[in-house]
């Protein structure tokens, strides 16, 4: 009967049980975002990152291997986060991954940083308010509608080959330029995201995997920031 109740989705738990894995998956959530700030402030801080960072990301396809890396290892930590039942393991997946993000983040964060200098506008602080604020009205959604939102795992796959083909275009013909478009398109993909893996943290996820939930919806929320913070970039 034990093992039984082990494997029960969070979804069949009692309310106070379904309430504390919450809690524990958006506070986890919550250190996770505070561990980025962190690091990729010190990475910030490191000139040779900085140029490194730069470097890659105007040298198109070296940029573009980057990205696919990047793709590849989210998948890669979110497998083996929910299949694993050893919560070492996914802590360690999720520190990993918010280390990957800060890196990746490096080159786009220092623009910011640049734009803002020379706008005289936090453009940051505004992509943060305005990621976070769409952040919890998706959120709410999916727990006001109690729906299931499993369906949007072959949309968003589909979208995300589609992005990517789209990278290695831009990539590989210089004239073909993705702008402001592509960036919304990629906010819808990441909002579809945070819908699905809120979803499955409501009906999916076992009692045990509130760490596995919060790399989920932090590796959503950060491909809505990424994208948010490219629209500011752009006007």
């Amino acid at each position: 009967m034990e093992q039984f109740r082990q494997t029960l989705p969070v979804s069949a738990l009692g309310e106070d049980a379904r309430v504390a894995f919450y809690k524990k998956s958006y506070t986890y959530l919550a250190f996770a975002v505070l561990l980025f700030i962190v690091v990729e402030y010190l990475f910030l801080q490191v000139p040779f990152i900085v140029e490194t960072g730069m470097q890659m990301m105007q040298g198109g396809w070296t940029w573009l291997v980057v990205l696919g890396i990047f793709m590849f290892a989210t998948n890669y930590v979110e497998t083996v986060a929910i299949k694993s039942k050893d919560k070492t393991v996914h802590h360690a997946m999720l520190f990993a991954y918010v280390i990957l993000e800060a890196l990746i983040f490096v080159p786009l964060i220092y623009i910011a940083i640049q734009v803002s200098g020379a706008r005289e506008s936090d453009i940051l602080t505004q992509a943060a308010i305005m990621t976070l604020a769409l952040f919890a009205g998706l959120s709410m959604v999916a727990f006001t509608t109690k729906k299931d939102f499993s369906f949007l795992k072959s949309i968003i796959t589909i979208g995300s080959f589609l992005a990517l083909g789209l990278i290695v275009a831009g990539t590989f013909f210089g004239g073909f330029e993705l702008g402001l478009w592509f960036s919304v398109g990629m906010v819808v993909l990441a909002s579809a995201s945070i819908l699905y893996q809120t979803s499955n943290m409501i009906h999916k996820y076992e009692e045990d995997q509130y760490v596995a939930a919060s790399l989920g919806l932090f590796a959503s929320l950060m491909l809505l920031f990424w994208y948010v913070v490219s629209i500011f970039l752009s006007e």
